[in-house]
């Protein structure tokens, strides 16, 4: 299977921007205009009155390709990750219900907490942290990313996470968070190596990651479903690391890391002679091809968000995952 395969939207890098914000620019605009190079100031990566804009462009944005199982609806504000789960359902949304969604909620995000990091560089982003009328009480977390001012804020990320399970971040006294290179050594695992290492726990366990749902019981989860009668179910699982899918982290107040980063999945089922690949449900039978005889492919992207500390082990703390297309055999 290749690496950093399936849908990716293609970004825009400005080379250069026109910042007003600054003192600095301020200062010299009486005498002409001002560039700044991104690639080099350190700045908020948004004001917290555009992460807020951001967050309500995409709810509505969101909702509109829900109501429609349209996804050309909210495609200029989803990426990465999101954006291979959210098409997909949409996609099989659609195929099985060609009039729009019969069961469309509109989802409303609330009780938003934003972390902004000050940083260097694109793409610049933050973290919203909000409450939905959707998923219990768990919160829900967004990442926002853009690649240049004139671009629009999209959502790479959503992970939900349990009440109390979010971690303090640490903020300088003008309140803005510090963002964790993905090279960093000093958190147990650097922010780029944990898509990898996840996956290579998910094949042959390992002490890099504590003991949880998403970890530990996952694992015992698809042993006991990897052989059953007339049936033997394969995973193949790989990092995804690279564009929209490049892990994005934020330094806690305790020294560690909260890390964002993105799975991919394949889950095959193979029918035994004489017997047959348990019909799936409508929205699998939408994203596959193929005619299913002996065998059944299933491709799975997933974001996970974990608490990478300064020193022990990587607990996951939340996991979604969405299966982006199927292939029978």
């Amino acid at each position: 299977m290749s690496q950093d395969r399936g849908p990716r939207r293609p970004r825009r890098l400005e080379k250069c921007a026109l910042i007003s914000a600054s003192a600095t620019a301020l200062s010299l605009a009486a005498s002409g205009c001002v560039v700044v190079h991104g690639e080099r100031e350190v700045l908020p990566s948004a004001t917290r009155a555009e992460a807020a804009k951001a967050l309500e462009q995409f709810t509505t944005a969101y909702n509109a390709a829900d109501k429609a199982y349209d996804a050309s609806l909210d495609a200029d504000h989803t990426t990465g990750a999101l954006a291979a789960i959210d098409s997909a359902r949409l996609k099989a949304g659609a195929v099985n219900h060609p009039d729009g969604n019969p069961a469309h909620e509109p989802l409303e995000l609330t009780d938003a907490k934003f972390t902004i990091p000050k940083k260097a560089g694109w793409p610049r982003w933050f973290v919203a942290d909000t409450k939905a009328n959707k998923g219990g009480t768990a919160r829900w977390l967004l990442v926002f990313t853009r690649d240049g001012l004139a671009e629009t804020w999209e959502a790479a990320y959503l992970t939900l996470v349990a009440p109390g399970k979010v971690p303090e971040f640490k903020n300088d006294r003008d309140g803005w968070a510090e963002a964790v290179p993905a090279n960093s050594t000093d958190v147990s695992v650097p922010p780029a190596d944990l898509s990898k290492d996840y996956t290579t726990y998910l094949r042959g366990g390992g002490k890099t990651f504590a003991d949880g749902v998403h970890t530990s019981s996952w694992r015992a989860l698809r042993e006991k479903r990897s052989i059953r009668p007339g049936l033997v179910t394969q995973y193949i699982d790989e990092p995804l690391t690279n564009g929209d899918y490049a892990p994005l982290a934020l330094r806690t107040k305790d020294g560690g890391a909260l890390v964002f980063f993105t799975t991919r999945h394949f889950e095959k089922q193979t029918a035994a002679r004489g017997a047959s690949v348990p019909t799936p449900n409508k929205a699998v039978l939408a994203l596959t091809d193929g005619e299913i005889k002996q065998s059944l492919t299933m491709e799975f992207v997933s974001n996970e968000v974990a608490l990478d500390p300064a020193e022990g082990q990587v607990s996951v703390l939340g996991r979604v995952q969405g299966l982006t297309s199927g292939k029978g055999e």
